[in-house]
């Protein structure tokens, strides 16, 4: 008799364990012609009047079993290993909308039950929970100040690979303002800030960090604006918008008549193309990050701008000599060197390539960066939360810049103590961007 496994050489195939022999060792063993199948094992040819001792699977591959008295025949078993079924990972998704089919963004949508998580609903009223396992049982819930929705929950039992839950959106009828909601609050963080929407991780972290306060109102009105000011110190933030904006300090310095080196228009589509496909933390971000940066240079000393201001006529060191100078930074000898040699052996700087790597060797250098930090950040108060150049709107001139400016050197870049992140979010310009 043969003992076969299943999975013995590997899934879905059958190995031999053993070959099982009569008790009487006599010769002349004949075949037999029954088949019996009992839960996962098959025998095949054993003797009608074999008697067979059954053996737990836990034994199989250490004893030796036989078949008692003088039973002759041959027979093959096959036994099937049951195991664990592996849980399929789907998907839950939804649009919600008005009533007039208008899309409803910045949702919060709360997925409970076997699992729990949170997300947040996109510009075009979407959202969606990748990799839940299907085997379990789920609640979706819709949540936002100022709507009630239809129906107010919805769940599910063992869902399916895709499952889907729609809701409608009904105003409230209250005069509450959206932006207190803490999912819609982070979510316009992304959006002013990194120019996406949120990722999972980092929406639920920031949704967190401000909800668990709890009742406590002054816990959460700190935690806000802790998180606020987070988005600015951010790494993402610090590789993208401000780096657009150092590009623009070192290659043009600021604009005529103004305290900045660049607007609203310039800044937002430069920071959208140098944080394309980028969430920092991510699998592969780094790579995208410096993808991104090589293509946003190269594509910045090609414009006509840059082209006037820096001739391809100039020698390496005029060009690099330049940029310092336009940068405000004065360069140690070495550093000068090391932007220099970017050009090799050219006696010119009409290497594209070269140009663009100067130049961001300018832009990153870590003085730079911590020249402008105050200015940048009193800027990015009005380029993210008010979404206009600071002499536009209600102003007319840069003497608001100047205030936050020279309130926020006066507390040596402390936000918090100069209350500058505050007051742009309470603000009645920053409110009535989305409510009452």
């Amino acid at each position: 008799m043969y003992l076969f496994a299943q999975n013995k050489n590997g899934p879905d195939q059958w190995g031999q364990v053993q070959r099982l022999h009569g008790a009487d060792g006599l010769a002349g063993d004949y075949f037999g012609r029954a088949v019996a199948i009992s839960g996962d094992d098959i025998i095949i040819g054993a003797a009608i009047t074999a008697n067979i001792t059954e053996l737990p699977p836990s034994n199989l591959a250490s004893s030796t079993p036989s078949v008692p008295g003088n039973t002759q025949g041959f027979a093959y078993v096959f036994h099937g290993v049951a195991s664990a079924s592996t849980p399929v990972n789907g998907t839950v998704s939804g649009h919600i909308a008005a009533v007039n089919g208008n899309p409803v963004a910045g949702v919060q949508v709360r997925l409970s039950g076997t699992q729990n998580r949170l997300s947040v609903t996109d510009a075009q009223g979407n959202y969606r929970f990748d990799n839940v396992v299907t085997n379990g049982a789920y609640t979706v819930t819709p949540s936002l100040l100022t709507f009630t929705f239809s129906p107010p929950e919805r769940s599910f039992n063992q869902l399916a690979e895709q499952t889907v839950a729609d809701f409608t959106a009904l105003p409230s009828g209250n005069t509450l303002n959206p932006i207190d909601a803490t999912a819609f609050f982070v979510r316009q963080h992304y959006i002013d800030f990194l120019n996406r929407e949120p990722d999972e991780p980092g929406l639920n972290f920031w949704i967190t960090n401000i909800d668990r306060c709890g009742a406590d109102q002054s816990c959460r009105d700190v935690q806000v604006i802790n998180t606020s000011a987070a988005f600015f110190l951010s790494i993402e933030f610090q590789q993208t918008g401000y780096l657009v904006y150092r590009t623009y300090q070192a290659a043009y310095g600021d604009m005529p008549n103004a305290p900045v080196p660049l607007t609203l228009s310039e800044f937002l589509p430069d920071t959208r193309q140098i944080g394309a496909n980028l969430v920092v933390n991510q699998a592969g971000w780094e790579q995208q990050l410096e993808s991104n940066k090589q293509s946003y240079m190269a594509a910045f000393v090609q414009s006509g701008r840059f082209i006037t201001a820096y001739p391809v006529t100039m020698s390496p060191a005029e060009f690099v000599d330049k940029l310092f100078m336009t940068a405000g930074v004065v360069p140690s000898s070495s550093e000068r060197t090391q932007v220099i040699t970017e050009f090799g052996a050219a006696t010119s700087s009409a290497d594209t390539a070269a140009r663009g790597r100067a130049l961001r060797r300018v832009a990153e250098n870590s003085r730079l960066a911590q020249q402008e930090f105050d200015s940048a950040f009193v800027l990015m108060q009005y380029f993210g939360y008010l979404r206009r150049d600071p002499n536009s709107g209600p102003d007319t001139d840069f003497s608001g810049y100047n205030f936050w400016l020279t309130k926020l050197r006066a507390f040596n870049g402390n936000f918090q103590n100069a209350e500058m992140v505050k007051a742009f979010l309470v603000s009645g310009e920053y409110r009535h961007r989305f409510g009452p």
